[in-house]
């Protein structure tokens, strides 16, 4: 599963890479409790192993993509027929 945070007055985001079988649902939750309290600090471990943490009071938006989720690479195009 992918994360994608974006954080307030920066135009970059942060990208995480869960590992697989992580839970949407316990990852709402996570998120949820969090945004609950501006002093507190979302952590997630991605998949090598390596904690990131965002304050609360700084995440403006949360992304979640499923494996199944579809991956887009390149430049989308209309095919014409």
């Amino acid at each position: 599963m992918d994360v994608r945070i974006g954080v307030v007055q920066s135009p970059k985001e942060i990208e995480v890479e869960l590992p697989e079988g992580t839970e949407a649902d316990r990852i709402t939750a996570q998120v949820e409790e969090v945004l609950g309290s501006e002093t507190a600090v979302l952590w997630l471990t991605d998949r090598k192993g390596r904690r990131i943490g965002v304050p609360a009071a700084r995440i403006a938006y949360i992304e979640l993509n499923t494996a199944s989720d579809e991956r887009r690479v390149g430049f989308g195009t209309a095919v014409r027929g």
